[in-house]
């Protein structure tokens, strides 16, 4: 398997988590449950789920007030997307 296909797999197994974690801390929260800690999520993030969390933020419209999450997701999703440009150019 070619690395570009494991590198695509790989963002779409976190981003599909990312998206699902934003979904479960947004039921945690209506419930007044124990939350997912911010840290745990922006891991995710920083580690290739940014594009799931970002879209989990607009569905289920959870973190939208908080400024670390609308300025801080954007900008590694534009960081990952130049990665994997890079990451393409030179794979060939």
């Amino acid at each position: 398997m070619a690395m570009m296909t494991v590198l695509i797999v790989y963002y779409i197994v976190l981003n599909i988590s990312g998206f699902m974690m934003m979904g479960a801390d947004k039921m945690k929260a209506i419930r007044n449950q124990r939350r997912i800690p911010e840290r745990m999520l922006f891991r995710l993030a920083l580690l290739g789920g940014a594009v799931g969390i970002f879209l989990g933020m607009k569905k289920f419209r959870h973190k939208t007030q908080h400024t670390s999450f609308t300025l801080g997701i954007p900008l590694i999703c534009v960081v990952h997307g130049g990665l994997l440009a890079t990451l393409a150019v030179m794979d060939g």
